[in-house]
């Protein structure tokens, strides 16, 4: 397979990812300005709760492609846990190689992908198959992670060498920790026009509501990765970092910065 996701499909994790949409899906709804009557294809749709907020913006069934069973089990069940499942059309296989009929290519207003270019060896082929699928003035969406924008300060005992191990544990693999800074570039050789690039911020400071669903989330990070990590650091250092993290967690002048890259292009 393509695709070298780190965290598994446990039920730890998908609670976090839960979490992780409800912490970021509104900014980025915002930023994608979906349009009535958008027909949208979602790569890497996951557990479908973005794929399910761009379909209803849409007014229209998006189509969510995705490559684990498991993630597309627990995007069903929540669909139709919220009465949303007439929302998504799902189908499961690989960015890569993204299973759309002859009658389909080349038919969509939008192609949309968050958090998949990291997790693929070759994402530039990524990039050219969602290009394939839209129309001509359609727009490709991408969003990832450029990890070396997270910032935490006061910085807490341990975690400069725990979050460098855990950006070493996607090279280790043949994957890119840094494709967000790259999104315009995969546009432009992929033939897209690219439009525009900004971050979205993804952060809170102890005082705001959000800093307990943030700080569990980057918790979870390492907590779901430890193996990976651990193949890099001793499991002490592992396990005493993690606990200053909790304990930093709870100062009053914490803060933690980070910021996801944003990048639109257009199908000429």
């Amino acid at each position: 397979m393509a695709e070298e996701y780190l965290h598994g499909t446990s039920r730890e994790e998908q609670g976090r990812l839960s979490l992780l949409n409800r912490l970021m899906n509104d900014n980025a709804l915002r930023e994608i300005a979906v349009e009535r009557g958008d027909r949208i294809v979602d790569f890497g749709s996951g557990l479908g709760q973005l794929s399910r907020g761009m379909a209803r913006a849409a007014g229209l069934r998006l189509l969510g492609i995705e490559r684990n069973a498991e993630q597309l089990a627990e995007c069903a069940r929540q669909a139709a846990l919220d009465g949303e499942e007439h929302l998504l059309e799902l189908r499961q296989g690989d960015a890569t190689d993204p299973p759309l009929r002859d009658d389909e290519w080349g038919k969509f207003d939008l192609a949309h992908a968050r958090f998949v270019l990291e997790h693929v060896r070759d994402p530039l082929l990524v990039v050219k198959q969602m290009a394939r699928a839209v129309r001509p003035g359609g727009r490709v969406v991408l969003q990832d992670d450029d990890h070396d924008t997270l910032r935490l300060w006061p910085e807490p005992p341990g975690f400069d060498a725990l979050w460098r191990a855990y950006i070493r544990t996607y090279d280790r693999i043949g994957c890119d920790p840094y494709v967000g800074r790259k999104l315009v570039g995969l546009f432009h050789e992929a033939g897209l026009k690219p439009r525009r690039c900004t971050y979205l911020f993804f952060g809170a400071c102890s005082a705001e509501g959000s800093w307990d669903g943030f700080i569990d989330n980057l918790v979870g990070l390492f907590v779901g990765s430890r193996a990976a990590i651990c193949a890099l650091i001793r499991p002490d250092e592992f396990d005493c970092a993690v606990k200053a993290l909790r304990e930093w967690a709870a100062r009053p002048d914490a803060a933690f910065w980070y910021a996801v890259s944003y990048a639109e292009g257009v199908k000429p």
